[in-house]
């Protein structure tokens, strides 16, 4: 494991005093997940060196969340902490099932029940500006790709940012996962499907979290038509019938990128799916598809 994630475990041992020895990689992303099973505890790394903020976030929610009966990850008692300037986060191991995670429409029950939620009583940000983290990455990693792209990405960037101040939204504003798709739900051994990964959790507009799916299903092909239905059904709107449906999955389309460009320059794999991603876009064809990490 890289440095900063032993150094993660040894601080993570030290607060809660549990031992470390029996670590095991379980993901690695945009975050670096690790199991601690003796201790039943699970370390998140986060990727994103400017990602504290949104991980106490993350942590608060989801406490808020668990004492109402939500279907969510759990955090451990001990908060997120800082270690050589990224952001740690323990959380209970879950009992995790073989099976796969969340169908379409077990994801549109979580998200209705999540939009349902009263105001919380917890500090989040508001979603004024979803670009934050991809022209974060441009800056920081200006190698991830060619100059030429990087300058097509900044113009396509200033458009689709005047198109999100611009968007008239149907549903009304309030709690969003802002990351909600079915690789971020967990099935546990009772066969109980959680909503996990919050990192980006936020107060916006509700269809931020409904179009991930279709944009999903764009670009992985994780989707059935049939699955999209399903999943509409279960929330009870459909965001395809939104004037904006196709201006948030291309604004998605380009968030999506921040992880794979922070990784770009000591990766050739994930440099040459930056280049494969920014290609397509850039030819303007919604048939091609997008590779999804190894691990």
């Amino acid at each position: 494991m890289p440095s900063e994630v032993q150094d993660a475990l040894a601080e993570v041992g030290a607060r809660c005093q549990v031992p470390v020895d029996d670590a095991r990689l379980v993901h690695q992303h945009s975050n670096t997940a690790i199991a601690l099973p003796a201790a039943r505890l699970l370390v998140r790394v986060a990727g994103n060196p400017d990602a504290f903020e949104n991980v106490v976030s993350a942590v608060a929610i989801t406490r808020w969340l668990t004492c109402r009966g939500y279907r969510c990850v759990v955090p451990a008692e001990v908060d997120p902490f800082l270690v050589v300037g990224r952001a740690v986060s323990v959380w209970r191991l879950l009992d995790v099932a073989e099976e796969p995670p969340a169908n379409g429409a077990e994801l549109g029950e979580l998200l209705r029940e999540l939009h349902r939620q009263p105001s919380p009583p917890v500090q989040l940000r508001n979603l004024t500006d979803p670009f934050e983290s991809v022209t974060a990455a441009m800056r920081q990693h200006p190698d991830a790709m060619t100059e030429d792209d990087q300058t097509w990405l900044s113009d396509r960037v200033r458009r689709l940012r005047r198109s999100w101040t611009d968007l008239s939204p149907a549903l009304l504003t309030g709690l969003v996962h802002g990351d909600a798709h079915t690789n971020n739900t967990i099935r546990l051994t009772t066969g109980q499907v959680v909503l996990g990964d919050w990192d980006h959790v936020a107060q916006g507009p509700r269809e931020w979290d409904l179009i991930q799916v279709h944009y999903m299903a764009r670009r992985f092909g994780r989707h059935t038509r049939e699955d999209l239905d399903r999943f509409t059904a279960a929330y009870g709107w459909d965001v395809r019938d939104w004037r904006s449906t196709e201006t948030l999955i291309q604004i998605r389309e380009i968030t999506g990128l921040s992880p794979y460009m922070r990784k770009a320059s000591t990766d050739r794999l994930v440099r040459r799916e930056v280049a494969h991603r920014v290609a397509s876009l850039r030819m303007g064809d919604t048939s091609i598809r997008w590779h999804s990490p190894t691990r």
